[in-house]
């Protein structure tokens, strides 16, 4: 009988390549009866063979001596879930990585099961260092191969951030993504919190409500969590609601707020005065919108159900104003395995008009002299540096704001956008956000 784990990373896989689930909604639909233990080995196990499909399918069709899209779909994902455990991670023996996967194989499929027994034997013998050690990243095409990206988003980074950050950034997609938890500051602070919380934690110099924890921890299943005591977010996510500084006694306007991270921040920062506007067009999400907001008694978050694109009917009468609309999220690959695969090139041209007209709305409600924020959670140039470029030539009463200054350590690489801020997994040790700060001219 395959381990509990492995049933639920197979699970998993199935539900992601063949249903079109998504990553954490199956695990979480999978992972119920397990205990604390044996969730995460299913996480690290069904998250890792997700993102490394790609090098994973690479090499089974050596081991098979067949294309990967001949094998059946329930061989496919045997193959997957022991070929990365018996490259990728150390605890197990073969003999027991390979019995399993077989025995799911044989579960689950008319036939083939001992096509999986051969190929993950023989992977055994050859073992990881031959098998990784024979892949070259000297091309986008090989380091798509390599590192487990799709081949358009290799050749974007190549061209972008150059060879060497390219692959650095491919790499550390692969790795377990950060847990970063936000103090909320309307009921407690760091210090406060790293006393109260079951695990070994860090702060963040450059973020006082930040802590990362340095040992496993289930967050939803905390009693602080459910009392509000903080927040599960990226230390690069709270870095936009520092940049956007909001002042006591404020009114903010929060475009696309769902699930409501900076929202909540942004009230926080304002000690629980002034207003926060959340708009959300999606009625489930701006629920659970709402439901956050509750739970971290941001009282000052009015949630508005609207679509962010639509001129807002109040005017220009916001003090400060966040834009942080749907992007590709090429900046979240570790912490959500499957978006690789999901996203393709044609709908970035889909985001890129969306982002144009909400970034125009934010910046009609903004007052004279107020500022605007521009986030997203990409490393894509059309999407961040030309989208603030190609704003900057139409409105001639904004400026850029140096962010740079601010914080050289996350000063945008590119010298025509120094001014903004680029945060990069691989050198930050967090999602990769771009962030622009705009200021409407008064009078």
């Amino acid at each position: 009988m395959p381990s509990e784990a492995r049933i639920c990373a197979y699970a998993v896989l199935r539900r992601v390549f063949e249903d079109g689930a998504y990553a954490d909604q199956a695990l979480h639909a999978e992972s119920r009866a397990l205990g604390p233990r044996e969730r995460a080995l299913a996480m690290r196990l069904a998250y890792g063979a997700v993102q490394r499909k790609g090098t994973l399918d690479h090499l089974t069709e050596g081991l098979t001596e067949r294309a990967i899209t001949r094998l059946d779909p329930p061989l496919r994902a045997a193959l997957r879930l022991g070929l990365y455990e018996l490259l990728y991670l150390d605890g197990a023996p073969d003999y027991a990585v390979v019995a399993d996967a077989v025995e799911l194989a044989k579960a689950n499929a008319r036939a083939g099961h001992g096509l999986v027994n051969a190929a993950l034997r023989r992977a055994g013998r050859e073992g990881a260092t031959a098998l990784l050690g024979a892949l070259s990243d000297a091309t986008p095409e090989q380091a798509a191969i390599k590192h487990s990206h799709p081949e358009w988003i290799a050749r974007l980074w190549w061209q972008e951030l150059g060879a060497r950050d390219a692959r650095a950034l491919m790499a550390y997609d692969n790795e377990p993504g950060e847990v970063a938890l936000r103090a909320n500051t309307l009921l407690t602070d760091a210090t406060a919190l790293a006393r109260a919380l079951p695990v070994r934690t860090h702060g963040d110099p450059d973020m006082p409500e930040a802590l990362v924890p340095e040992e496993a921890f289930d967050v939803h299943e905390s009693p602080l969590w459910r009392e509000g005591a903080f927040l599960a977010q990226s230390r690069a996510a709270m870095l936009v609601s520092r940049a956007l500084a909001p002042q006591p006694n404020e009114r903010v306007l929060d475009l696309c707020a769902a699930p409501g991270g900076k929202s909540t921040h942004i009230a926080a920062l304002m000690d629980g005065t002034g207003e926060v506007v959340a708009v959300e067009r999606d009625r489930r999400r701006a629920g659970a919108l709402v439901r956050t907001a509750q739970r971290l008694r941001a009282d000052t978050v009015r949630v508005e159900l609207a679509d962010a694109t639509l001129v807002r009917p109040e005017g220009a009468v916001y003090d400060r104003v966040l834009v942080d609309p749907p992007c590709s999220g090429l900046g979240t690959l570790q912490a959500r395995p499957d978006l690789r695969w999901r996203m393709q090139p044609s709908r970035l041209v889909e985001l890129e008009s969306v982002q144009e007209r909400i970034l125009d709305t934010g910046a009609a409600a903004l007052r004279p002299g107020g500022v605007l924020v521009y986030s997203t959670c990409t490393i894509s140039p059309t999407e961040n540096e030309r989208r603030i470029a190609t704003f900057l030539d139409a409105h001639a009463d904004f400026t850029l704001d140096d962010l740079g200054a601010e914080l050289p350590a996350l000063r945008h690489p590119s010298p025509e956008m120094r001014k903004a801020l680029l945060t990069m997994p691989q050198r930050d040790r967090t999602a990769g956000f771009f962030i622009a700060r705009l200021r409407r001219r008064k009078g």
